[in-house]
This record gives structure tokens, sequence and C-alpha cells, in this order.
């Protein structure tokens, strides 16, 4: 239609009112006004119908358009999310489409609408992971063959006091074997929550953890007591890169997930272990994860073969080995000397044996502790090289 811009309604109603005057014909007024008389007889009849309203422009979008989502799905979308505030709309259509097949569900991007218009979707800023290699291990090919472990950061429960979440999940399955309402990083408060894993769960193959408390120290060796105990189950130890979190980015991105339960803290330590129990059981259970097409991890989930051992087994080191004892301050004779290893070891056995490089190493169980320093007559870190005979993946520990 050739109407002026300016002033639209005007143009009209000038039309309009010239037709019924009657003193011109349809078609001069038309070319007039340089509309089609198709049109001219449009705006005529709507005027006749419906007064000056009429000649207002008309929305051309249908009332219902055959792609409309029903009514009832709607309300059951909005439901879900009313359920599971912390759930986006891609997790709601995967969860609805498992239980209920036969409906039409429309696509999440349509759900992620329907849940913006009922005030249930918040804008937030995507956090930006930069590309990073995984450190030097092998990934996990299946369940149980890592588990990783952190402390998210501390919070308060209503009654003032601390709370400092230990979580714990399988790197296969995003499985989350426990997120535990602790009150500190202690090994004394961690190691009874790994040991009752361990007994429900059995044993993984390799854990990987940051530097810090209770996993890691800052010795030579990096040993505390809690990763000494996982030595001594046979567990490869695996420690991130110091400042580098996003190579544990799975554990990183489910802390995440959690926070909203540590900004909305429960009354006290005991109810808010129950917050957690309920958050780990639905993250498990019914929360699609979209890294395992949209099913959950208890999907994907199985205990470990490696059953928790009934005592703790004994080093078994070759006949070739030179064995000492750590004394109580740490160190250990050689060459007729003291070299300090680690006091976090006293009293336990540890294998010194010359490497293909001549180096002389140092193990504990199946973990390397460093390398003799024979000029200084200290024990020194090096880019750790799997032993003769020995399981590479067991191994592998990268410096701290």
């Amino acid at each position: 239609m050739a109407w002026r811009e300016t002033g639209k309604m005007d143009e009209r109603l000038k039309f309009v009112a010239a037709c019924l005057e009657g003193e011109e014909t349809m078609t001069d007024l038309c070319a007039q006004y340089s509309v089609s008389r198709r049109i001219g007889y449009k705006w005529l009849d709507r005027y006749k119908r419906y007064g000056a309203a009429g000649l207002e422009d008309i929305s051309r979008a249908p009332l219902l358009h055959g792609r409309a989502t029903a009514q009832d799905l709607v309300e059951r979308i909005v439901a879900v999310k009313e359920a599971h505030l912390l759930w986006g709309p891609k997790k709601i259509i995967a969860w609805l489409r498992g239980k209920h097949p036969g409906e039409a569900w429309p696509a999440a991007s349509t759900a992620g609408e329907i849940l913006k218009r009922h005030g249930l979707v918040k804008g937030r800023r995507r956090a930006r992971w930069k590309a990073s290699g995984n450190g030097p291990w092998p990934e996990a090919c299946e369940p149980n063959a890592v588990w990783t472990a952190d402390h998210k950061g501390w919070f308060r429960t209503g009654d003032g006091k601390r709370c400092e979440p230990l979580t714990v999940m399988d790197a296969k399955s995003r499985y989350m074997l426990a997120v535990e309402a602790v009150s500190s990083t202690s090994e004394s408060e961690a190691w009874p929550v790994f040991e009752r894993l361990f007994e429900e769960f059995g044993l993984p193959e390799r854990l990987r953890s940051d530097n810090g408390a209770p996993f890691a120290s800052a010795g030579v060796t990096g040993l505390t007591p809690l990763a000494l105990r996982f030595v001594k189950l046979g567990i490869g130890l695996e420690r991130i890169t110091p400042g580098k979190p996003q190579q544990n980015g799975k554990h990183e991105r489910f802390h995440l997930t959690l926070l909203p339960l540590a900004q909305k803290p429960q009354p006290d330590r005991r109810r808010q272990q129950t917050a957690f129990e309920d958050f780990r059981h639905e993250y498990n259970e019914e929360r699609p994860h979209e890294a395992l097409q949209q099913t959950p991890p208890a999907a994907h989930y199985a205990k470990s073969p490696r059953a928790m051992p009934r005592q703790v087994p004994q080093p078994d080191y070759p006949s070739e080995a030179t064995v000492r004892r750590v004394r109580h301050n740490g160190e250990i004779k050689w060459g007729g000397t003291f070299i300090y290893i680690s006091q976090t070891l006293a009293g336990e056995q540890v294998a010194i044996e010359e490497a293909d490089s001549g180096e002389w190493t140092v193990r504990i169980y199946a973990h390397p502790l460093g390398v003799i320093d024979t000029r200084r007559m200290e024990l020194r870190r090096r880019s750790i090289l799997p032993l003769k005979g020995q399981n590479p993946a067991a191994q592998i520990t990268p410096e701290l």
C-alpha cells in the first residue's frame, strides 16, 4: 500500500471522506491517493463497519497458530521448573520426554521462552572456560577409573557454624558419590567420608584433587596423612597444576550447580546435610545431564570391582630394591648420611631403586616420592616416569 508514511491515519480518513462525498469516482480517488481499487474498497468497508477505529493497522499474526504449545504442556513445563528451580529448559524437556515419551513436547528453546514468560528464567553470564589440557593423565574410560574430590568454598549455616562441603565425583559417569557437610579441610573429617565411600562403592584406580589440604602438602613428596592412606590402598594420585582449576573442570562445574544451596544455608549442619542428600539424589537419579545425552548419572555408574580390603596390604618391594624405614623425624639413612624424606612417612618403609638413567628413585608402595640428589644428598622432585614392571596409570603424579 502506498499511503504516505507521515499521517497515515489522516490520509485514510481523507480518502474515506472523499469517497462518502461522492464527487469523484473510486478509480480517480485511488489514483489520487496511489492505492489500488481493492485497498480503497477495503478501507471504505472497514470504516462503514467499525468507524475510524477500523482504519487502524491490525496485526497479521494468527491468534493461535499451528505451532503453539498446548496449554496443558505449558503448565507441566512450568510445574517441573517450579519443582526443580536449578534445572534449565534442556533438562526439563529431556526429563519430560523420558517420563512421557508419547507427548509432543516442544524444543528446549521454546520451553525457555515459556519459562521466560512466566518469570522463571533469569539471564546470567556464562563462565568462560578456557581450553586446557586435562593434565598429563589417561582419560577415565570407565566408572571408577578416576574419582575427583574437592572442598567447595565455605559458608556458615544459620547457627553460625562453618560448613566446608567435601564433594567426591566419579569422573566418567559424573555420579556424585558424596556431598558432605564437614566443618573443615582436616584429614580427621575427610577420611571417615572416604572410608565410607570405599566400603560402599569400592576403590577407584586414581583420585584427582587440587594441591590444598587435606589432599596435598607443600613438601617435596606432597604427601599428607590422607594421601598416604590412598597410596597404601593402591590408589594413584593425580594433582592438578596449582592455579589451574580447569584441569578438574567437571568438578568445578558441579560446584557452580551446587552454589545455590550454599547461598541459602540451612539452620544447622544436620539439616544442611539433609539438603545435600536430597540434592545428590536428584542430581544422580533424576536430573538429565547434557554431557550424558540428557540422561542422569545413575544410568552410567556401577560400583568398583576393587573392594575395600579388611587390612591394609604391606608394600611388596623387589629383592633388588634397598628398603629403608623412615625415622620419626622423617629421615632415612643412605650412603652413610641422613636424607630427609617426609615426616608424614615416619615409621613407613620406602624403596630406593636405580632407574635406567642411573638416578636413585625413592617410592612408597607404587607411589614415586622423588630422586636422591647424590651431590647434595637430598630428595628432590623429578618428572615421574614409570618404574620397570609398574603400571603407568598407578605411577602418574604431576609435580606440585
